[in-house]
């Protein structure tokens, strides 16, 4: 069945699912498998379940033996709403792309290694409340999340803004086949996945593929100007579009900005944490601005976004102040986060901080720099998860060490403590969240 078949199914049924948890009825059922799944073999319960159609890659004679000894008359009926391709996920990304040509609006691709999901958040607020806007869910911005992005996508649609992660390099380019942004971001280019990406100029060269798509597109870059390597990066490209000019007016503890939005300098007061964040904002704004959304909007969109899902919350918990933002963590964002809180009002401070992931042979050297860094700093106690930290034990024996969680927090329980500001952050595997739990 060619894609365009499919697609014409698709049409018909657009709510494309890949869990069958998930399902509802009416239902396109695509059945992904990878190293340590297999969706083919949940394809005749997706049908019992009220799939209209199963996309497969693997025999019907073989996944058949579902209805082995069960009605017969059940298993005709199913083996009609199944479609039998070569690849599901290729023909997942292929539908995904079939279905962005049908579009002539804006779609705005956001990667960089650290603050894509707020930027992307921000963005859509601004946009949203101007245009009929489709953006990314949560964090889904893999090479499966990306397409579903997509099909999501309802002929209503004014503007679309795809969050597209990446842990190595050709993986943004790939994305960019099917997605064909017409305008790009690349918030920042830091210490993450160098595991994958094999380094700082790897993670460089892995984003920019973003860059590279629009400047052959004739595409439209968002830059932020304050980092050299962004200017670098972007040149080439006809049009970019440099962010507008703001400063921090304050951060204690929500970032309040002064922004030149209109040649007039306007106050926007968030509810994100951090200083960190000016860029994010100031992204937000400047594509506001680019697409003719009224000041206005903007400002309201941006202040009434409250971060959620472990993402630089500020939590009030009896008299203690927590700033949790345990979603993920690499050596860049560990730093400024660090920085940040050490900037912060308060003569309490407690850091728990998990162990970073995916660092490959910087793994380290780079625990070892964020531990010093720490170091220099009077918090009143540091607490570190995960093995890797687990080998400075003796090194560094001011600091406190578990290996789990579990341990943390069962001494966070037993401390106690009262009029405290505390920061609780670390790679998404080490569940920091759970300490609070």
């Amino acid at each position: 069945m060619s894609i365009s078949e499919i697609y014409d199914i698709y049409l018909q049924y657009p709510s494309v699912v890949t869990d069958t948890r998930k399902l509802k009825e009416g239902d396109f059922f695509f059945a992904l498998k990878g190293p340590n799944f297999n969706a083919n073999t949940f394809a005749f319960k997706a049908i019992e379940a009220g799939a209209a159609y199963c996309l497969v890659d693997e025999p019907l004679t073989t996944i058949a033996g579902y209805y082995e000894g069960n009605n017969e008359a059940q298993k005709e009926s199913a083996l009609a709403k199944m479609i039998v391709v070569e690849d599901v996920l290729d023909t997942l990304q292929a539908l995904a792309g079939y279905h962005r040509s049908t579009f002539d609006i804006p779609f705005i691709a956001i990667t960089g290694s650290n603050g894509k999901t707020t930027t992307k958040e921000l963005v859509y607020a601004v946009l949203s409340s101007h245009f009929k806007t489709y953006t990314t869910q949560g964090n889904l911005n893999n090479h499966i999340g990306v397409p579903l992005t997509i099909l999501s996508i309802k002929k209503d649609a004014q503007m679309a803004v795809i969050e597209m992660g990446a842990n190595h390099q050709k993986e943004i380019e790939g994305y960019c086949v099917y997605t064909k942004p017409t305008h790009g971001i690349i918030s920042n280019c830091g210490k993450a996945h160098l595991e994958g990406f094999g380094g700082e100029e790897g993670v460089k060269k892995g984003k920019g593929e973003l860059y590279i798509f629009l400047r052959g597109h004739n595409g439209t870059a968002f830059v932020y100007t304050g980092y050299n390597y962004l200017k670098e990066m972007s040149a080439g490209i006809q049009n970019i579009v440099p962010y507008i000019h703001g400063e921090i007016k304050s951060s204690e503890p929500f970032l309040t900005v002064a922004a030149n939005i209109n040649d007039t300098v306007t106050t926007v007061s968030s509810q994100l944490v951090g200083s960190y964040n000016l860029p994010n904002i100031l992204c937000a704004l400047t594509i506001g601005k680019h697409f003719g959304v009224p000041e206005h909007k903007m400002v309201e969109a941006i202040e009434a976004y409250a971060p959620s899902n472990s993402r630089s919350q500020l939590i009030t918990k009896g008299t203690n102040t927590i700033i949790l933002d345990a979603y993920n963590a690499n050596p860049s964002s560990m730093k400024v986060a660090i920085e940040n809180f050490a900037k912060l009002a308060g003569d309490n401070k407690i850091v728990m901080l998990g162990a970073m992931m995916e660092l490959g042979d910087h793994s380290t050297a780079e625990h070892l720099a964020l531990l010093q860094l720490i170091a220099s700093y009077s918090f009143t106690h540091v607490v570190l998860v995960g093995e890797d930290f687990l080998a400075y034990q003796n090194a560094l024996p001011q600091f406190i060490y578990f290996k789990t969680t579990a341990e943390a927090k069962a001494w966070l329980v037993e401390k106690n403590p009262t009029h405290a500001q505390l920061l609780i952050k670390g790679s998404r595997s080490m569940q920091m969240e759970t300490v609070l739990a």
